[in-house]
């Protein structure tokens, strides 16, 4: 009985060969960032020829942005489904956890560590396709959680409201970053392999933020010509 052959060109145990190079391209990324890694870097970290890498994901670039699409989508679809799940008036607490808890929930996985590391990175890289990949990934859900907010703290514009936005986002991804310094810092008092601890201080701190009053608000209310009191008669 003649053996059934395998179809040409195509590697054997390609499911693992191909998550081995996406968890090595991801741990690479996040530790030199878009611009500084080379294929070579991948493929020695790897263990798997160039010509495999090639094979699977064609370039550097389209490796890159399969990480991102994969791992981000995950953290957008999950804050979809979280703000779904809030109930009809939330509290501000509630909204930002919710925005907040999945990306935290990244760093219980040595990848997801890797992948946070190399999303905060991404103000550095090629702007040809970073800001395409974050904007393709993230806009509907943040404009949904700046519509969320504007409802739990009404005092805020909608201007001020994406200006806030943005600091929150700027402020969760310094934290993920930049936790080991935080530990050193505080001499260890500040745990940030603690995630419920850490969810907690975000919260905290943005919802503070978020409540502060809004300058464009006070702006508009200087600019206002103040009402002239009418006398009788005058």
């Amino acid at each position: 009985m003649k053996k059934k052959r395998a179809s040409p060109g195509r590697p054997e145990g390609e499911s693992f060969a191909r998550e081995k190079i996406l968890g090595a391209a991801e741990a690479t990324f996040a530790e030199h960032g878009y611009s500084g890694t080379s294929l070579r870097q991948i493929v020695d970290r790897a263990n798997v020829t160039q010509a495999l890498v090639t094979y699977y994901f064609g370039s550097k670039e389209a490796l890159y942005k399969e990480i991102f699409l994969k791992r981000g989508r995950e953290i957008a679809n999950a804050r979809l489904e979280g703000l779904r799940l809030l109930p009809a008036n939330p509290t501000l607490e509630q909204v930002v956890a919710t925005y907040l808890k999945p990306a935290l929930e990244m760093r219980r996985t040595r990848e997801g560590r890797a992948f946070i590391r190399l999303q905060a990175r991404m103000h550095t890289e090629p702007p040809r396709f970073a800001e395409s990949l974050r904007r393709d990934v993230y806009d509907d859900a943040v404009r949904r959680y700046v519509g969320a907010i504007r409802k739990s703290a009404p005092h805020l514009s909608a201007g001020t409201a994406y200006w806030r936005m943005v600091l929150v986002i700027g402020a969760y991804l310094y934290a993920h970053s930049d936790a080991h310094r935080l530990e050193e810092l505080s001499n260890g008092k500040c745990k940030t392999d603690n995630i419920d601890e850490m969810l907690g201080q975000i919260t905290a701190f943005v919802v503070g933020g978020l409540m502060a009053p809004d300058p464009a608000g006070r702006a508009n209310r200087k600019g206002k010509p103040k009402k002239l009191s009418r006398r009788p008669g005058s």
